[in-house]
């Protein structure tokens, strides 16, 4: 059965989840393999809307195994909150979720020490969400995080608490001039979470390993998308983890070659949050329409999002760095009502034609874009089944872009609900998983 990563292109809330959630019903397993609850995952069904922040998304689909990989970073107190919302809501998570023992902690001084450090950044600020993702990622890389799996065993758990508390508080205090905190308190606090979480908390790459071997197919699920990527993204405004392909083997212990083939999603237009580079960006009246029709606002924070034509700058630098096989599009429908549309075919530079996405920051901070004007369809696309019954300029608008980035559409989304959902007559989906015909058509 085939193992397949479902990743984002753009800079993060390319409709992943509702992806994750209509291929979910033709695996076995699905597993979030980076990030934090900074980033989170809507998913509408029928009048019911879910946001999901650390568990994924395929948590929705009874029988469906889910596993919170090695590579994400888990704030407990945010995650029983998670779970026992879902409970409320008739998800059942006893046999269906599994935390990795050897994901990373975010402790109650990383939020601190986030927030502290965009004060100090000033025009250079990053525009985090001050969760403390990002300082939890640090003591990972710098080997003195705390882990899931430290939580069960008290006597260690106690010992890496108070080296890290003496070494936060005096940075708090010294640095930042910033309340410090108490180890008696955390110590209190997160033994009780320990004991809650305490039965979903195993070997998952093991676990894992023995699924595959099995005979069990594995969606893997990113939290952010490509331009965020710590090694491949807008640096340095992006994330602190691997959102590309190559870290769901990483954030998961399953190897490379066990993974069959790699879907992006992305937006018919373009989104961001926070501070960066946007080379493609919108202003002025056409800014404000599509925010407010597309609703683009973070589903966890509420931060609107800045928003952009389509750059297939960007696509095609995804597709490179992932190996996309194919491309999920979502959000068409918000075009709908725009009587022109721009696509970013280039950039232009100091006189000078990009088409390759440079990753010099300072270049993609002034590029300008190289736009392709098209006639808008103004017409509905909300309701269509098939690709024929779209509006023929937006059929050409699809060509197009699948031309420009060089790989094939595999679904087109024209709305939030799991049936506002196309699914492409070419679409390599339909190699992988031959079922998705019947359940989305």
């Amino acid at each position: 059965m085939p193992n397949i990563v479902v990743v984002g292109t753009q800079w993060g809330d390319e409709g992943k989840g509702k992806v994750v959630d209509v291929i979910t019903p033709h695996v076995d397993v699905v597993v979030r393999y980076q990030g934090g609850n900074n980033a989170g995952h809507t998913v509408v069904v029928g009048r019911e809307k879910y946001v999901l922040q650390s568990i994924p998304s395929g948590i929705l689909h009874r029988g469906r195994r889910c596993v919170v990989g090695c590579g994400v970073v888990v704030n407990p107190g945010a995650l029983i909150e998670e779970m026992e919302a879902l409970v409320r809501r008739g998800v059942v998570l006893d046999g269906n979720l599994f935390i990795s023992k050897n994901a990373h902690l975010i402790m109650p001084y990383h939020p601190a020490l986030d927030r502290a450090s965009e004060a100090k950044l000033g025009s250079r600020r990053i525009g985090t969400t001050g969760r403390g993702v990002g300082p939890a990622y640090v003591d990972k890389a710098a080997r003195v995080g705390i882990r899931v799996g430290d939580l069960l065993n008290e006597r260690l758990f106690r010992e890496k608490l108070e080296m890290n508390v003496a070494q936060k508080n005096r940075l708090l205090r010294e640095i930042y001039d910033a309340p410090t905190f108490s180890v008696a308190e955390i110590l209190d606090q997160y033994l009780r979470y320990a004991g809650w979480l305490a039965p979903y908390v195993t070997d998952t790459a093991l676990l894992l390993t023995r699924w595959i071997e099995s005979g069990y197919s594995v969606l893997f699920e990113g939290a952010q998308g490509t331009m965020l990527d710590i090694d491949h993204g807008t640096y340095p405004f992006i994330t602190s983890s691997s959102t590309t392909a190559g870290g769901a083997a990483t954030g998961t212990g399953v190897p490379p070659t066990r993974i069959h083939g790699v879907l992006g999603v992305a937006k018919a237009y373009t989104t961001r949050v926070g501070g960066g580079p946007f080379p493609a960006e919108m202003s002025g009246k056409i800014a404000e329409h599509v925010q407010a029709r597309g609703n683009e606002y973070g589903s966890v924070t509420g931060r609107p999002r800045r928003c952009g034509w389509f750059d297939a700058m960007v696509l095609r630098y995804a597709v490179r760095v992932n190996g996309l096989d194919t491309v999920a599009l979502t959000k068409l429908d918000v075009l709908d009502q725009c009587a022109a549309i721009k696509i970013c075919t280039a950039y232009r530079y100091q006189g000078g034609i990009l088409t390759d996405f440079p990753e010099d920051e300072t270049v993609v901070a002034e590029a300008e874009p190289v736009y392709e004007e098209i006639e808008g369809w103004l017409a509905t696309t909300s309701g269509a089944k098939n690709e024929v019954d779209l509006p023929a300029k937006a059929r050409r608008y699809l060509e197009r872009l699948e031309e420009l980035i060089g790989v094939p559409f595999c679904l087109i989304s024209t709305g939030a609900q799991r049936d506002e959902t196309i699914l492409c007559e070419t679409s390599p989906l339909l190699r992988w998983f031959p079922s998705v015909r019947s359940s989305v058509l």
